[in-house]
């Protein structure tokens, strides 16, 4: 078993949204979501506190996400805005979440802020008998809900770490349905985040903003969830280019691949038979990057559960996110070594963290 570094879910959302309590197992969640509206929306959980300990996973990059109001799935997504206002009230409430959810369950989560925090958190791992505590570092997935580059501060003293500019299309840079490259305003964004500390996250971002990002960004950066463009179509702006994972490599970046089947198999549509899609998809868009790179020091995992998808639209081995461990095997037959396989189930997110988390 490999201790494991998921780099992108959406927690927060889920709780507020739908309930969830993930400190429930799979099982139970899915017990009491039988034949709710909820099932319709996200699909079946993946996650759960002690599905998290059977697969090893030791520290998640916890998001708070909120849709503007023109992508309000419907009058069900409570955590969406039309206003600056709006939105910070939604953040404020999903970092609070986090903190109630560590206060009140130490034994489950922690908060991982700074270096002191990610010590403690592997040492515990490494030297403590099972179950082990989680780390939830903060991630802010798109920016939309910030209105001024100075407010930026107070979400690095929230606790907040890594940022996504981008989901959709903003003010601030082009995503993957709308805008185009950086606007001056979210160049100032990136100069601010840059001096704070802050982690760049270039998910969602469409080509040229992406290029942008990399070659502007002063401070470090990193994809929390794509995949490799190459292996999907070529106009899918969700996904990096080979030219774009290049200049993140240059970065000494990381790239989350995210298991997700419409993301792994452009052929891929709900009500395909899950033998359509497997962990061997996944492999190879990690392959693909580490074969880019020349080595396995730049792909990881950022799962993007449970994202707006979930059982059964994974690839068929995968019941909950303790089977992701099904993915060490498949590396080393693919000729990878087990140094490379610890670095892409969490070494490699670890490495970037020891170099950007704060004293």
């Amino acid at each position: 078993m490999t201790f494991l570094v998921d780099a992108h879910q959406d927690l927060a959302y889920n709780m507020l949204t739908f309930g969830r309590d993930y400190r429930r197992s799979v099982a139970e969640t899915r017990r009491l979501e039988e034949g709710l509206p909820v099932l319709q929306h996200t699909g079946h959980t993946l996650l759960g506190w002690p599905e998290y300990q059977a697969g090893q996973v030791g520290l998640i990059f916890s998001t708070l996400f909120l849709a503007p109001r023109r992508y309000r799935g419907g009058d069900w997504d409570v955590q969406s805005y039309a206003n600056f206002d709006e939105a910070r009230q939604l953040l404020r409430a999903q970092v609070a979440l986090y903190g109630r959810l560590c206060d009140e369950s130490p034994q489950a989560f922690q908060p991982v802020r700074q270096q002191a925090e990610l010590k403690a958190l592997l040492q515990a791992w490494q030297t403590e008998p099972s179950p082990h505590p989680v780390g939830l570092l903060l991630l802010m997935e798109g920016a939309e809900g910030i209105a001024h580059p100075d407010e930026l501060a107070e979400w690095w003293q929230a606790g907040v770490r890594a940022i996504g500019l981008v989901w959709a299309g903003t003010r601030l840079c082009g995503g993957m349905h709308e805008g185009e490259g950086f606007t001056r305003e979210g160049e100032a964004f990136l100069e601010v985040m840059a001096d704070l500390g802050f982690t760049l996250d270039i998910s969602h971002m469409n080509e040229r903003s992406a290029r942008q990002a990399l070659e502007r960004y002063a401070g470090p950066v990193i994809a929390s969830h794509a995949n490799a463009r190459a292996l999907l179509t070529p106009d899918n702006q969700r996904h990096l280019s080979d030219d774009v994972i290049r200049l993140l490599i240059e970065r000494d970046g990381v790239m989350g691949i995210l298991p997700f089947n419409r993301f792994l198999k452009a052929t891929w549509k709900p009500g395909d038979p899950r033998s359509a899609v497997t962990l061997l998809d996944v492999v190879a868009h990690m392959d693909h990057v580490c074969q880019l790179a020349g080595d396995a020091r730049h792909v990881a995992i950022g799962t993007d559960f449970d994202g707006g998808f979930g059982w059964p639209s994974v690839p068929q081995e995968l019941d909950t996110i303790a089977d992701l461990q099904k993915l060490a095997p498949l590396l080393l037959e693919r000729g990878y070594s087990a140094e490379d396989v610890q670095n892409i189930f969490g070494g490699n997110w670890l490495r970037h963290l020891e170099h950007s988390l704060p004293e």
